[in-house]
């Protein structure tokens, strides 16, 4: 299944044109998202990390893991004691990806001891885990979106793992992500690049060259 939600704007769960609208029947953007960048609507300010725009919204920290050139390899919302880890993969043309994916980490989980069941959310079907970490026992609540030659995968810890209602405003970033697939041709699964915005990064590089010249590092 691609897409769980209808979109009523003319388009089917992949964003194609189904036959038989006009434009001019057609709203200007889908009810939510994730949104691909053709179709997104300005309704407000987000964070700008290349594949993935973040919605800026209150209460919401936005945490990542960068490298020195900032390419980032990690993206986590934290909102109270709930944390919602974003991811977003190329995906072909045809079809979704999210149903092969969610078996190979079900199947990956298995293999580690830990059982899954899946579940009827939002976006369809879901995944659900229990699993051992070193800090103790953790829920994991696994949810992917199909796009246009894309694919968003959710990993929601915390209470939100169990009880979706407690995302709260971490589910509206969720509905309110946009994907800037871009044009060029990716593997299948390749994760789209995500860098930190100029002023961000150039003000990381400040930080460390002050901290290697003995100075008191800025904070970013």
């Amino acid at each position: 299944m691609i897409f769980s939600r209808k979109r009523d704007n003319g388009r089917d769960e992949r964003g194609t044109e189904v036959l038989g609208t006009s434009a001019a029947d057609e709203p200007a953007v889908p009810a939510r998202g994730p949104y691909d960048a053709s179709e997104a609507p300005a309704d407000m300010p987000r964070l700008d990390l290349g594949s993935l725009q973040i919605p800026a919204v209150p209460e919401v920290e936005v945490r990542v893991q960068a490298d020195p050139q900032g390419v980032i390899q990690q993206v986590v919302l934290v909102h109270g004691d709930n944390a919602l880890q974003l991811g977003v993969f190329a995906a072909p043309r045809s079809e979704g990806i999210w149903d092969e994916v969610r078996e190979e980490i079900r199947q990956s989980l298995f293999n580690d001891g830990a059982a899954a069941q899946e579940v009827q959310g939002e976006y369809g079907t879901e995944l659900q885990a229990r699993v051992r970490t070193p800090d103790g026992i953790t829920d994991l609540r696994f949810v992917g979106v199909d796009g246009p030659r894309w694919m968003v995968r959710g990993v929601y810890q915390g209470r939100a793992a169990t009880d979706p209602s407690a995302a709260g405003p971490l589910a509206v970033c969720l509905d309110g992500l946009v994907v800037d697939r871009g044009h060029e041709a990716k593997p299948v699964r390749e994760p789209l690049p995500l860098r930190l915005p100029r002023e961000v990064a150039d003000q990381a590089t400040s930080a460390d060259d002050t901290a290697a010249e003995g100075g008191a590092p800025r904070e970013v």
